[in-house]
């Protein structure tokens, strides 16, 4: 599951990063607690280029009557994305990465409050989701929405959260894009164990209205 996240780097940062042409309306950075229907900045290839721009985080299928129709889709499990009708015709013909420089997931206590980790890269400040996308239109109102595609947790993750975000690696960014052929599916599993590192954070960004640096802070909680 990934259900919050943050992008800490500049827009022109990002696009240098992936090589891609920035769109002029994308989200302003840095954000610290991106949550669902946001809009977040993605990355397309489309006629041999690829394109860095928003779409808003939550896929809206073609056939929802209303972009609140059913289901808010964020998130597609590896396991079953080329077969959910859904995702399945996304799966194939439009999948995008999602700049991230960490995301959020939580654990509870003893007395079932809710205790906020952030997980960012060890060896790098910026991770690749893979996504999919779609344009959802209806009665002159068009949408551009996107879903992280997600996986079962690495052992070291599982210590927090059974499923986890599906991190595409640089070398792979071509295939997942489909710039190098067919075999994207075989992307869609953990990152290593030494990929991602993980510590506490404070209780405030359980609201989705936080914002701030001190969010993606080491938080002791008996300090």
């Amino acid at each position: 599951m990934c259900g919050r996240f943050a992008i800490t780097l500049p827009n022109d940062a990002m696009a240098r990063a992936f090589h891609a042409q920035p769109a002029n309306d994308l989200p302003p950075v840095p954000r610290f607690n991106i949550c669902p229907t946001q809009p977040v900045a993605t990355i397309i290839s489309r006629e041999g280029a690829r394109h860095m721009g928003p779409m808003r985080w939550g896929f809206v299928p073609h056939w929802y009557k209303a972009e609140n129709d059913g289901p808010l889709l964020i998130n597609a499990r590896a396991e079953t994305i080329a077969s959910k009708p859904a995702f399945a015709d996304a799966a194939r013909k439009r999948r995008c990465l999602i700049p991230a420089s960490g995301f959020f997931e939580w654990t509870k206590d003893a007395e079932d409050a809710r205790l906020p980790w952030y997980i960012r890269p060890q060896h790098s400040d910026m991770l690749a989701f893979a996504g999919v996308w779609q344009v959802w239109e209806k009665d002159g109102h068009r949408l551009v929405t996107c879903a992280i595609v997600t996986c079962a947790a690495n052992t070291k993750m599982a210590q927090i959260h059974h499923r986890m975000p599906v991190v595409v690696r640089q070398a792979d960014w071509p295939l997942w894009l489909g710039e190098a052929g067919h075999g994207a599916a075989q992307l869609m599993q953990a990152a290593p164990t030494d990929a991602l590192e993980f510590f506490r954070v404070h209780p405030r960004v359980n609201s989705n209205r936080a914002e701030g640096p001190e969010l993606i802070e080491p938080f002791d909680p008996g300090g």
